[in-house]
């Protein structure tokens, strides 16, 4: 706990010191109170219910309720953003903005799981394969270096193929990479988890960084800030309810590894589901002819 703080100060002293000041503004619109209130409302209602739905009945009560709760809030903070107008968290110009919206929703849905990857994978290690705090966290070096190397040539890969092709080929490898994953049983040993974690790791990187900018890149310039903003809220968001539900999973089961097997599973099919929306909605069409220039062959005339 020192260590935490003290590394939490030092970000706080050098967030001061290297920043600069904000200009004073004149167009200033105020804080939407009420919109984060509502929302904070529905998300901390939904992970309350997901916590205590695995020492309580699901059909519980104060289960229900809370579920309800959180099902009233979030609809009604939608609700809160068209009355809040440019001083709304997220603006109606913003909202309606499909591209944009889709880009947001495969964010929370892939945040989902790969938060989750990064909390049960180390615990597996530790639990099951009985690997040291250390070990659980070096075994996350083929996700975590192939993530790396990807994030540094998606740039490339996003300029030649484009938003929707870079965006739905990391979904569709975060999909893979889970499923190979979702294979994990009480035999499993930390070889059988390489490849899996390898094929999540370039979908990560492929992924994030392409569907970063193509969310930022499909709203107007002006509102560049302000969508990075939003897309790191749906991320985070996406991966508090995504640790909620995946570990209400694993609790519910019998044993850690079966519980990881099923909700890994349910994650597969959640990446899945993102893959489509991103191949519908994200960057607009497919683009063949910019496809085709990306392939130094595809252009050139057969004998």
């Amino acid at each position: 706990m020192p260590k935490a703080f003290s590394i939490a100060v030092a970000g706080v002293v050098i967030t001061y010191l290297v920043v600069p000041r904000d200009d004073d503004r004149k167009d200033h619109q105020g804080i939407d109170f009420l919109g984060m209130g509502v929302l904070t409302v529905g998300l901390f209602a939904m992970l309350l219910a997901l916590d205590l739905g695995t020492r309580l009945s699901w059909s519980s009560p104060i289960i229900i309720a809370l579920f309800a709760i959180s099902g009233v809030a979030i609809a009604k903070f939608f609700f809160v953003e068209r009355r809040a107008g440019e001083s709304a968290l997220v603006p109606d110009d913003v909202m309606r903005n499909g591209a944009f919206t889709a880009a947001c929703l495969t964010v929370l849905m892939m945040s989902a799981i790969f938060f989750a990857a990064l909390l049960y994978l180390p615990q597996f290690m530790s639990k099951v394969l009985h690997f040291s705090a250390i070990g659980s966290g070096a075994g996350l070096l083929p996700m975590m270096g192939t993530f790396a190397v990807t994030s540094f040539i998606s740039g490339r890969l996003y300029a030649r193929l484009g938003p929707k092709v870079s965006a739905t080929s990391g979904a569709v490898l975060l999909a893979a990479g889970m499923f190979l994953l979702s294979r994990i049983s009480s035999t499993t040993t930390y070889d059988d988890l390489i490849f899996g974690m390898i094929v999540l790791g370039i979908g990560v990187g492929l992924f994030y960084s392409s569907i970063t900018t193509a969310g930022i890149t499909a709203l107007d310039p002006s509102r560049s800030s302000l969508a990075g903003a939003i897309v790191y809220m749906f991320q985070i968001a996406g991966g508090s309810i995504g640790l909620g539900a995946n570990t209400a999973i694993v609790l519910s089961a019998s044993n850690m590894a079966d519980g990881i097997h099923i909700a890994f599973l349910a994650d597969a099919i959640l990446a899945l589901c993102g893959a489509v929306i991103s191949l519908l909605f994200v960057g607009g069409k497919l683009d063949m002819e910019r496809i085709r220039a990306a392939w130094p062959h595809s252009h050139r005339a057969h004998p």
